[in-house]
């Protein structure tokens, strides 16, 4: 059980390129994929939005973030043509469905999930977190170095790329990088290396079984070429470094990474899990993922009293889906709600952070630890919001919400994949069908607040 204090303190491929993607390999079979990803990049760069808008003296930084120059110093000029942006909404919005207040992200400059629309300043800092950032570096590198120069100049971008912003947790999607699929079994244990350096064992077990997963339900419904094991996606922004930023993301259905690194702190933030089903036989053994959120939200919920569940339940029956900062909600506006941290007991805290660090035990552990002190720091100013029912087996929502750390458990009814284990596509949410994810709000996703930081204040930047 978690310690808790629970006193009152409180060569590069240029993403600015708006026309059709490199070739890789033809698009059949598994690599079928809807093309959305240059949607996506066509509309971002057609609305004129730059990567970050400038602060006061930031002009340094916002010329950076704005340009598209590659990692190896070329680059080309984006194309601001609106008659190149196809007309109507993605797919891909909240939790991963059609369009609404998710497009968001595609046609505004970053800010991040906010309460007002207003980023909180001095929430984080660069400092010295005794992070052991060795490994993971080692390894970026082999994955790059066991990459073809084909494959490098399609899966590496800058560390301030718009890439980070363009993942997705639905299956059929355009994605860019390198997929498992594409790579040979040496480079793929290059890739699953990679994978292990960032990773606890649980978090890199909960990523195979949801690989797994997609592809024995693809088998059940007869349809692999969309649902399958191999169609998880790396890329890598910038280049890995002692003291530099950079970081990686690991991208496909029900499960993207997002990793940023600079000197011994890491952001794995905005980390999507996800399965339908979350449970499973595979081979004669029951195979099961994001039990651990679960139960750790049930558990909470069922800590308070009557008179506190009043308060932190909205509703006492769950829709459809209820996530609000799934894929291309990036600046979610979300005001708190729910039952604050600061009314707890001790105990019922120890339950709300078990939520969080469902999520953030699947880093090494030395990353779990500095995120959870975070965490801690404004755990009195944690809301906690509730629809659904409470019992074992009930579908429910729950959000956590801090100036700090977002997470979202969502219950959602079953999808494409429902018939692999005998449920009706459209009908009531169920356990068997979950979306959850990790974000960091205030503008510290995908580490972009510690990268605008070191751009403004590093010497060589200047």
């Amino acid at each position: 059980m978690t310690e808790l204090d629970t006193g009152d303190t409180g060569a590069t491929r240029d993403t600015g390129d708006t026309g059709e993607p490199t070739p890789q390999q033809p698009q059949t079979g598994r690599h079928a994929h809807v093309g959305r990803r240059n949607f996506m990049r066509k509309v971002f760069f057609a609305s004129g939005a730059t990567a970050v808008a400038t602060m006061g003296g930031a002009g340094a930084w916002a010329a950076l973030a704005a340009d598209d120059t590659t990692a190896d110093g070329t680059g080309t000029t984006a194309s601001a043509d609106p008659s190149a942006v196809p007309s109507g909404a993605p797919s891909g919005g909240p939790g991963g469905g059609t369009g609404g207040p998710g497009n968001q992200s595609i046609t505004e400059d970053f800010l991040g999930l906010t309460t007002d629309g207003k980023k909180i300043d001095d929430l984080f800092t660069i400092h010295s977190e005794g992070v052991a950032t060795a490994p993971v570096i080692a390894a970026a590198n082999a994955f790059l170095a066991g990459l073809s120069a084909t494959q490098k100049s399609s899966t590496q971008f800058t560390v301030h790329s718009t890439e980070w912003r363009l993942w997705s947790n639905v299956d059929a999607y355009d994605r860019q990088g390198v997929s498992i699929a594409d790579l040979s079994d040496a480079q793929q244990a290059l890739g699953k290396a990679l994978l292990k350096s960032a990773l606890s064992a649980e978090g890199l077990e909960t990523t195979e079984r949801i690989r797994r997963i997609n592809q024995a339900a693809g088998e059940a419904i007869d349809n692999t070429d969309a649902f399958n094991e191999e169609a998880f996606y790396y890329t890598v922004m910038g280049t890995p470094s002692a003291t530099e930023p950079w970081g990686f993301q690991f991208d496909g259905h029900h499960l993207v990474i997002n990793y940023f690194v600079l000197g011994d702190q890491i952001v794995m933030s905005p980390c999507f899990w996800g399965s339908e089903p979350t449970e499973i036989e595979i081979d004669g053994t029951t195979v099961s993922v994001c039990k651990e959120e679960v139960k750790a939200s049930l558990a909470f919920i069922n800590s308070l009293t009557e008179a506190q569940r009043k308060v932190a339940v909205e509703s006492t029956t769950k829709s459809n889906e209820s996530m609000k900062a799934g894929a291309f909600s990036d600046n979610a506006v979300q005001e708190y709600t729910g039952i604050r941290g600061n009314t707890l007991t001790g105990a019922q805290k120890l339950k709300l952070l078990g939520i969080v660090e469902a999520f953030a035990g699947r880093a090494k552990a030395d990353v779990a630890k500095a995120r959870l002190a975070e965490v801690r720091g404004h755990l009195n100013d944690t809301y906690v919001t509730w629809a659904g029912g409470i019992e074992d087996d009930s579908a429910f929502y729950v959000r956590v919400h801090s100036p700090v750390v977002w997470v979202e458990v969502d219950c959602q009814a079953p999808g494409p994949l429902a018939g692999a284990y005998g449920a009706s596509q459209g009908s009531g949410a169920t356990q068997m069908h979950v979306h959850s994810i990790i974000r960091t709000p205030n503008g510290n996703d995908y580490g972009k607040e510690l990268l605008r930081q070191h751009y403004l204040t590093s010497p060589h930047h200047r």
